[in-house]
């Protein structure tokens, strides 16, 4: 009998620290313990629900978070079609040479615009905007402060 008690609490107490164990980091940081100050963390619920998750099986297709960042703009055109073709013709020549780096061909009245890349900082722009430089293909090149892609 004093085997099958011992058991039994030895399974109920590995029970509630395997459940302990699955608490990830943002409930651990929320918890009130007397004494140590009281944390407030605030964010996006999509962030939360990513904590501890295999970042790898999340598809670059799905849910894109916007924040501020910076892209490089390789091309301003006029508000006319022949411009909109030179914008496509340069977006696809980003392509040619860097096909990792997303591009964006859009209409900002009035004239049309290429912008390549989502980078967080100055900094990765500024790397980015040489290399293009180095290419020669392209000859109005600058740094752009916009709203960025970040893939959840």
């Amino acid at each position: 009998m004093r085997k099958l008690i011992f058991l039994f609490l030895v399974a109920l107490l590995s029970g509630n620290l395997v459940a302990q164990n699955h608490q990830n980091i943002v409930e651990s940081l929320k918890r009130s313990v007397p004494g140590q100050g009281r944390i407030v963390i605030v964010q996006d619920a999509r962030l939360e629900a990513l904590v501890g998750v295999n970042l790898d099986v999340i598809s670059s297709t799905d849910q894109m978070l916007k924040v501020p960042g910076f892209r490089v703009q390789i091309y301003a055109g006029k508000n006319s079609r022949e411009s909109r073709a030179e914008a496509t013709s340069f977006g696809e020549k980003v392509k040619e040479l860097f096909p990792e780096l997303p591009v964006y061909t859009l209409f900002v009245s009035p004239r049309w615009l290429c912008r390549i890349g989502d980078f967080r900082s100055i900094e990765e722009a500024d790397a980015m905007m040489r290399q293009l430089e180095e290419t020669g293909a392209f000859k109005e090149i600058t740094i752009v402060r916009e709203q960025i892609n970040i893939p959840l």
